[in-house]
């Protein structure tokens, strides 16, 4: 079994997967990069990626484990998916991004119930199901937030 070239990208986060050290992080960095694309954040386009990748992600995140192993660092599709899911509904201002990524990477480490229990589902499903409620974790804190601070 092999993994083709788009496979590699899309599956890896854009090749993020394959760089050393935290790949997670990486990948959480480059999907907020995309975010500030212009017009990324329109509701309609960011649930759109959302969907496109979470459920591209169940498929590769199998395709991975058979060729690396069970939740392979490699995998980074997923963090795109959470990081995507804390920036919903949230003004598109810098200090905001920041907060959500910070708060997006610990919910991802952290895994607070039930995505600690999810990711253990296996296979591209439990790779994905994971982050996303740590994205809807990460999400509900980040509005709680802004609604409080005046953001």
């Amino acid at each position: 079994m092999k993994l083709n070239p788009i496979e590699k990208a899309f599956g890896s986060g854009f090749f993020t997967g394959y760089i050393k050290g935290v790949p997670g992080t990486y990948a959480s960095i480059a999907a907020l990069l995309i975010y500030w694309i212009p017009g990324f954040e329109n509701p309609l386009i960011l649930i759109s990626a959302i969907v496109v990748f979470f459920f591209y992600g169940i498929h590769l995140g199998s395709r991975f484990e058979k060729f690396y192993g069970e939740d392979p660092k490699e995998c980074t599709i997923d963090e795109f998916v959470g990081m995507w899911i804390a920036l919903l509904f949230l003004p598109k201002k810098p200090e905001i991004s920041i907060l959500a990524f910070i708060i997006w990477r610990i919910a991802d480490i952290i895994k607070p119930f039930p995505a600690n229990k999810l990711e253990k589902i296996g296979g591209g499903l439990g790779i994905m199901l994971d982050d996303l409620v740590a994205g809807l974790y990460s999400l509900m804190i980040l509005h709680a937030i802004v609604f409080i601070s005046s953001l």
